[in-house]
């Protein structure tokens, strides 16, 4: 297995490691920071305000397939893990509605992943960082 770190997350299944791992894969030179990975799944927060509310939308500008990896890794949770309900609970007293909470979700379920995507990616990438053609001229 090519990231048992990956899979060893609860919630994470071998189809949402395969998306992710082909979407970091893809893009090895935009893993630069924890933002820049948030920012290639789509899930990197844009203001949205007007007037005296404050609010964010997602980038949409992101990797379609990395961000419902994301969404369905938040929604998951937002079934059975008890310290996300409780987050969707306490958000949901505080007004946000269910679209928003997930936004934040993602995001922090994109904090979380980046360390692991990191290690992985600079073990499979070369010495350099460079990224080769595997066809010769």
């Amino acid at each position: 297995m090519v990231a048992p770190a990956l899979v060893a997350i609860k919630g994470v299944g071998t189809d949402i490691a395969a998306t992710l791992l082909t979407v970091v894969g893809d893009n090895p030179e935009r893993l630069a920071s924890e933002g820049a990975f948030a920012h290639l799944v789509g899930v990197a927060p844009i203001a949205a305000s007007s007037g005296k509310i404050t609010r964010y939308h997602l980038n949409r500008g992101g990797d379609r397939q990395g961000n419902r990896a994301l969404y369905l890794l938040a929604v998951g949770r937002m079934g059975w893990d008890p310290a996300t309900r409780a987050y969707v609970e306490r958000r949901t007293a505080q007004g946000r509605t269910k679209p928003e909470i997930i936004r934040c979700l993602k995001r922090y379920i994109a904090r979380e992943l980046y360390p692991i995507l990191a290690a992985i990616t600079s073990t499979l990438l070369p010495a350099d960082g460079q990224v080769s053609s595997s066809k010769s001229a």
